[in-house]
C-alpha cells in the first residue's frame, strides 16, 4: 500500500437505484500519471467524485493515501473543466489562485504567507508574469494554467483534471502536457480526458471506465486494443500481472490473465 496512491475495492454506485460502477478493484500507484478514458455515461465523473470523497459508494471502499478521501482532500488538488465567472467581476489570476487558500481562513483576509504561495505556485505554471491581469483577459490557455496553480497552491500529493485541453489548441495542449509532466516528477497525476490520442503520448497508465474499470500501463496496450478504446461503445484491455484489475461479477466479465476480456 505505500505505492498506491489510490485505492477502490469491490466499489459500486448507484443513482436513484440505476448502477453507475459496479465492483470497482482499481489501485493508482504513486507518482504515475494516468488517464481516465471511456464513453459519456461510463462513470468517469463519479469515479472522481468518489475519489474526492464527494460521493459515498453503495458498496466497498476507497481510500486515499490508505485513508477515507474526506481526511485526505488537502492532499488533493482539483482542477474542473470550466470556471464559471462573470466577465464583468474585477478578478485577476492572482485572486483566483489565493482562492486554493480560502479554507485555511475561516475569517480575515489572506495572509502575507498565502500571497506567497500564489505567487510561487503561478511561477510553477509560468503566470507570474499575469499575475495581476483580469481574469476575462487571459486566454483559454492561460486561464486553464491560473486553474492549475488554484489546486497546486495547497501543495498536493495527488491532482485531478477534468478535461484539461478540452477548449485550446494544439501548441497550448502541448504546453500543459509538458507543465504535467513536469509536476508528475513530485505528485501522482490523474487525467480525465476524452482525446485517447493526446492521453495515450503522455499518460503512464490507462484507466478505462465503462460501468467495470481497468488499469493498464501505456506501454503495454496493443494497438487492437486503441482500435477498441476508439469505437467507445466497447473496451478491450489485456490483463497483464501488474494490472491491478479484477471484477468479481460473472455478470461483467471473467478476467484471464493475458488474454483480452471485453467489458
Amino acid at each position: 500500500m505505500d505505492n498506491v496512491v489510490i485505492q477502490f475495492r469491490d466499489v459500486c454506485f448507484a443513482y436513484d437505484q440505476q448502477e453507475v460502477l459496479h465492483n470497482i478493484d482499481l489501485s493508482i500507484p504513486n507518482k504515475s500519471l494516468v488517464g481516465v478514458v471511456g464513453p459519456n455515461g461510463g462513470g468517469k465523473t463519479t469515479l472522481v467524485k468518489l475519489t474526492l470523497g464527494l460521493l459515498k459508494p453503495s458498496r466497498g471502499t476507497v481510500k486515499v493515501f490508505d485513508e477515507a478521501p474526506e481526511r485526505r482532500r488537502h492532499s488533493i488538488g482539483y482542477v474542473p473543466q470550466h470556471l464559471s465567472f462573470d466577465p464583468e467581476f474585477p478578478v485577476s489570476a492572482l485572486d483566483v489562485v489565493l482562492m486554493g487558500r480560502a479554507d485555511r481562513h475561516w475569517f480575515g483576509p489572506y495572509r502575507r504567507r498565502d500571497r506567497i504561495k500564489a505567487v510561487e505556485a503561478l511561477e510553477r505554471v509560468n503566470l507570474a508574469h499575469l499575475s495581476h491581469r483580469s481574469l476575462a483577459h487571459l486566454s483559454g490557455g492561460e486561464r486553464q494554467r491560473a486553474l492549475i496553480a488554484q489546486a497546486l497552491v495547497s501543495d498536493p500529493e495527488l491532482l485531478i483534471l477534468d478535461e484539461p485541453t478540452a477548449n485550446v489548441d494544439t501548441n497550448v495542449e502541448h504546453q500543459i502536457y509538458e507543465l504535467l509532466h513536469e509536476l508528475n516528477k513530485q505528485m501522482t497525476i490523474v487525467v480525465v480526458s476524452h482525446n485517447l490520442n493526446v492521453v495515450t503520448r503522455h499518460a503512464s497508465h490507462l484507466a478505462c471506465v465503462n460501468r467495470s474499470a481497468s488499469l493498464v500501463r501505456v506501454d503495454e496496450i496493443t494497438e487492437g486494443q486503441l482500435s477498441a478504446f476508439h469505437r467507445g461503445d466497447m473496451t478491450v484491455i489485456q490483463h497483464a500481472q501488474d494490472c491491478h484489475v479484477h471484477d468479481a461479477s460473472s455478470v461483467m466479465c471473467e478476467p484471464h490473465h493475458g488474454k483480452e476480456t471485453r467489458l
